[in-house]
């Protein structure tokens, strides 16, 4: 059973149901043809909170401010500014982007994260 986030006592299943894909615009990807989809779960604390997936392939992103958990998946996300070294996330993997941040995530897992930001 699943209900709003934000009632309390509230429960979700954060790896299903399947998330519908948007294809990414062609600015954007620089590999194959990624999608991505999102299931907005609410607001915590005032801030947003979801659950967002991207498919195969590469593309460009400008951050939002976050910290995000991967569920499912792999990727190499280098970021391009500020430079900073490539990381590689998994499941369980925790990280904090700051907003603006751009960055090239090359997914080679289909990837699902849950986000605050």
């Amino acid at each position: 059973m699943s209900l709003p986030l934000d009632a309390a006592g509230a429960v979700t299943d954060a790896l299903q149901p399947a998330l519908t894909h948007d294809t990414l615009p062609a600015e954007v990807v620089r590999a194959g043809s990624p999608g991505t989809g999102i299931r907005e779960l609410g607001t915590f604390g005032g801030l947003d909170l979801g659950i967002w997936e991207m498919t195969e392939g590469a593309a460009v992103d400008t951050e939002a401010d976050e910290v995000f958990i991967v569920l499912a998946g792999s990727a190499r996300v280098d970021f391009i500014e500020p430079s900073l070294p490539s990381i590689e996330v998994r499941a369980g993997s925790v990280v904090r982007l700051a907003e603006g941040m751009q960055t090239l995530w090359t997914v080679r897992e289909t990837l699902r994260k849950v986000y605050i930001a």
